[in-house]
């Protein structure tokens, strides 16, 4: 008998990736030009040159054995060099290899981070701030702890702090943020970060215990014009950054992220052993060697992301010039308008008669909202904002 936990959700996945698949099945009916399919976050650019370049002179010079070996579980000390160096030229920090691991995305990096930050079975508590990405709930939750919501504002989808402030207690062990934000698309700005850390630092002093921060940053590089991120250690010292290099290098099927701590956070002496403990239980063992490398040299490079700042302008304009109402987003290539009637999911199949593949924002526990990812050609984005259009004069009528 198989065990119960996993037995129990086999054959269950994510309604973004069901949507995405019943769109493969629509395709083979309509033709792939007929459906319209914004569901799913996969970038839409290519890799920079760079990185072909760099991965054919590593097979072609390095060693073999080295290419295609085992690598050290924290990953290679020059490419964590390489990534420490970026981070301090960029943010004015003072990284240095021990202060990075190296992880199979930041799916991984997220995963390593619940486990290493609160213990199973006691009680401790993960914070999550709505809308947010649907796995955090999974890997919270496989971790043996609980999740702790905080429901959205939707007035400007920035943190909703007299719920946070409410919710917060004693077991909680960290919260994880999302900046900028998939969903919403929104970036997390100067006052935010300043008042949550204000919240976390009082908090932690209460209980005798530090509350970390966990920054969820795979669209950290997607920050349209006009618009900045705010580097989240600045505000922090208990901050670990999960990154990956998915969507700035266009790199999510290599699964290359890391984590990021300063030598101020709390037990820095012994975060980098822990992670590497929890990873080792859970059955990694290191990045793989090539794409180290290739990240090593080319750690300052990102794919043409000008292109969703093109998608992001004419999709904003023209729902909204239509009646749709949306926070306009500072980054990423999502965007995550109100839907035409409270029910997300109704909304969203009826989409489905115009061919426009939209994802119900209850994915990401909040109500009545779509989230629409527009990482594709943009002359898709063209040509699908006609059926927009008739989609809300159906409501209308």
């Amino acid at each position: 008998m198989l065990a119960k936990k996993y037995a129990s959700v086999a054959g269950q996945s994510s309604v973004i990736r069901e949507i995405f698949e019943y769109g493969k099945k629509r395709a083979s009916i309509v033709g792939a030009d007929n459906v319209y399919d914004f569901s799913i976050g996969n970038p839409s650019v290519p890799a920079p040159a760079s990185v072909n370049e760099n991965a054919i002179r590593i097979m072609q010079t390095e060693d073999s054995c080295k290419v295609h070996g085992y690598p050290s579980a924290v990953g290679y000390d020059d490419t964590r060099e390489a990534i420490a160096d970026n981070l301090n030229k960029r943010f004015g920090t003072n990284y240095h290899k021990n202060n990075i691991f190296m992880t199979t995305g930041a799916a991984a990096a997220i995963t390593f981070c619940f486990r290493a930050l609160a213990d199973s079975g006691v009680g401790d508590e993960i914070m999550v701030c709505a809308p947010y990405f649907p796995e955090y709930k999974c890997f919270i939750e496989g971790a043996g702890v609980k999740a702790t919501e905080i429901q959205a504002d939707i007035k400007d989808f920035q943190i909703n702090f007299n719920e946070l402030e409410r919710k917060l207690n004693e077991h909680t062990r960290a919260i994880i943020i999302n900046s900028p934000n998939n969903p919403t698309g929104v970036v997390y700005s100067k006052e935010t970060l300043e008042k949550l850390a204000s919240i976390l630092e009082e908090a932690s002093n209460r209980y005798g215990r530090p509350i970390y921060i966990i920054s969820d940053e795979p669209y950290r590089e997607i920050v349209f014009a006009g618009k900045t991120a705010p580097y989240v250690p600045h505000f922090y010292k208990n901050t670990l950054v999960c990154y990956s290099y998915s969507k700035s290098l266009s790199l999510p099927g290599e699964r290359v992220g890391y984590i990021a701590f300063t030598d101020d956070i709390e037990d820095a002496d012994i975060m980098l052993g822990t992670i590497g403990a929890v990873a080792r239980e859970l059955g990694y063992v290191g990045v793989p060697s090539l794409f180290q490398m290739v990240v090593r040299d080319c750690v300052s490079d990102t794919s043409d992301i000008s292109v969703y700042e093109t998608n992001k302008n004419i999709i904003y304009k023209a729902l909204t010039d239509m009646g749709y109402s949306c926070v306009e987003p500072d980054g990423t290539f999502y965007i995550f308008p109100q839907c035409l009637e409270p029910d997300a999911e109704a909304f969203c199949k009826k989409a489905q008669q115009y061919d426009l593949l939209l994802v119900p924002s209850d994915s990401f526990s909040c109500t009545g909202h779509f989230r629409l990812s527009y990482c594709v050609p943009t002359e898709r984005v063209e040509r699908a904002l006609p059926l927009f259009e008739k989609l809300i004069k159906d409501y209308r009528s």
